[in-house]
C-alpha cells in the first residue's frame, strides 16, 4: 500500500515538472528588442532566471532569442509582425512555411507557448489589417494544427484600450459599433480555440493623457480614495483593476462572459517629456513596485474575484531607438547594460570583468537553486520508480 502510494505521488510530482502550462504563476516581463545597446539573448535568459521571471514575450521571431531560450525553461511567445498579416491572412501555406521556419525547429526545448498574430491591430490606423486579422489567425492555427502543435501552443492578438467606446466605470465598459464586425469573428474563434482575451492596460496612458483629472495614487496602485461603480456597487482602490474589470464586461456585453482576459503589457515610463505628466523615475518604481507584490498575491478583480490576474509587464530593458516621445524609451526594468533601472526587488546583471566565483552565496542559489530542485524531484521519482519495479 505505502508503495503504491508512493508511485502516485511521484507520477503527480514527474507531472508537474515536466507538463508546460501556457503561464507559470502571474507575472511576465516583455522583452523589446528596439535597441542597439542592450545584452545579447544568452545574458538576458541568465537575467531572467537569476529573477525567477518565467513568463516573457517578444514581439518576433527573432532566431536568436530562440536558440538562446532553449533549456532555459522560461515559456515564450513569440510574435507575428503586423506586416506578415495580409500574407499569411491569404496563404495557409505561408503560414505552414513561417511555423515551420520560426517555431518548430526550436521545439521542444524551447517553450514557445503561443503565437501573438499582430499587435493592437483592432481600433488602429491601418483598417485593412482590421479584415485580414482573423483569417490570418486562423490560418496560423491551421498550420499548427497540421503540424500536431495546436495543442501546445496558444493562438491571441493582443488588444489597446482603444478597442473599446468607453471604460469609466468598470461597468460601462464596452466594445466601439465600429469594432465589433471584426472583434466578435475573432472572440469567437478564440472561444473555439480556447485562447483569453489580451489586452494592454497602460494607467500611465490614462493619467497622462488627463493628470487634472485622475488621482495619481489612484493610477501607481497606491492608497486612495479610488472609484466606487454605483451599478456594480464595487469599490476599486486602482486603475489597473478598474482596466482589467472593464474588459470583462465589454466582453460580457458583447457575449464572452466566460472568457479569462490577461494583460500582455502594463507598466510606467521612468523618464518623458516635458508634457508627459507623471514619467518619471519614483512613479516608475512606484507603480512597478505595487504591480509586482499585486500579481503575486494572485488574486482576482473586484469584478471576476475568482479569476486571478495575470501581467506582462512592460518592459525588460529602455530601449533606445524606439521611436515617439522620450517616455517610450524609458519602460524598463533594466538599463541597457543590465543593471536595475530601480529597485523593486529584481536583481541586474553581475558586470561581465566578475567570474562565477565572485558570486555570492545568495545570487548563486537564485540563478540555480530552482533549476536543482526540479532535477532533484525527478531522480528521486526516477529512484523511487526503478525501487517499485524491483519489489
Amino acid at each position: 500500500m505505502t508503495s503504491s502510494l508512493s508511485l502516485f505521488l511521484c507520477f503527480i510530482l514527474l507531472f508537474n515538472v515536466l507538463v508546460a502550462h501556457a503561464f507559470t504563476g502571474t507575472y511576465g516581463i516583455n522583452y523589446g528588442r528596439i535597441a542597439d545597446n542592450i545584452p545579447a539573448p544568452e545574458s538576458v535568459v541568465t537575467l531572467l532566471r537569476a529573477n525567477k521571471i518565467k513568463n516573457v514575450r517578444i514581439y518576433d521571431a527573432d532566431h536568436g532569442v530562440l536558440t538562446a531560450f532553449k533549456d532555459s525553461g522560461i515559456q515564450i511567445i513569440i510574435g507575428l509582425g503586423n506586416e506578415f498579416l495580409k500574407d499569411i491572412s491569404v496563404n495557409e501555406d505561408r503560414a505552414i512555411e513561417w511555423v515551420k521556419v520560426n517555431v518548430q525547429p526550436y521545439l521542444p526545448g524551447t517553450l514557445i507557448r503561443g503565437i501573438a498574430v499582430g499587435n493592437e491591430i483592432l481600433g488602429g490606423l491601418d483598417v485593412e489589417l482590421w479584415e485580414v486579422l482573423v483569417p490570418a489567425a486562423k490560418n496560423v492555427y491551421n498550420a499548427l494544427d497540421k503540424l500536431n502543435l495546436a495543442r501546445k501552443i496558444e493562438v491571441s492578438s493582443p488588444h489597446s484600450e482603444a478597442v473599446f467606446e468607453n471604460t469609466y466605470p468598470p461597468s460601462a465598459g464596452v466594445f466601439k459599433e465600429s469594432i465589433l464586425p471584426y472583434m466578435i469573428p475573432l472572440l469567437n474563434f478564440s472561444r473555439q480555440i480556447g485562447s483569453p482575451f489580451y489586452i494592454n492596460a497602460y494607467p500611465f496612458l490614462a493619467y497622462k493623457s488627463d493628470p487634472s483629472h485622475i488621482d495619481l495614487n489612484y493610477a501607481l496602485l497606491e492608497k486612495s480614495t479610488g472609484i466606487y461603480d454605483a451599478k456594480t456597487k464595487l469599490h476599486y482602490d486602482n486603475m489597473f483593476e478598474a482596466m482589467i474589470d472593464a474588459a470583462y464586461f465589454a466582453l460580457e456585453k458583447a457575449g464572452f462572459e466566460k472568457m479569462p482576459v490577461i494583460c500582455s503589457e502594463t507598466g510606467w515610463a521612468s523618464k518623458g517629456d516635458e508634457n508627459e505628466a507623471g514619467a518619471n523615475m519614483k512613479n516608475a518604481r512606484t507603480y512597478n513596485n505595487n504591480l509586482h507584490k499585486r500579481l503575486l498575491k494572485k488574486k482576482g478583480t473586484p469584478y471576476r474575484p475568482k479569476m486571478v490576474v495575470r501581467a506582462y509587464v512592460f518592459a525588460l530593458f529602455n530601449e533606445n531607438q524606439k521611436p515617439g516621445p522620450t517616455s517610450e524609451r524609458n519602460f524598463g526594468l533594466f538599463k541597457a547594460d543590465g543593471s536595475i533601472a530601480y529597485k523593486i526587488g529584481f536583481r541586474g546583471l553581475v558586470p561581465s570583468s566578475a567570474s562565477s566565483s565572485h558570486l555570492s552565496s545568495e545570487d548563486f542559489i537564485l540563478r540555480v537553486g530552482f533549476w536543482s530542485s526540479q532535477w532533484f524531484i525527478v531522480v528521486t521519482c526516477v529512484a523511487m520508480l526503478l525501487q517499485f519495479i524491483q519489489l
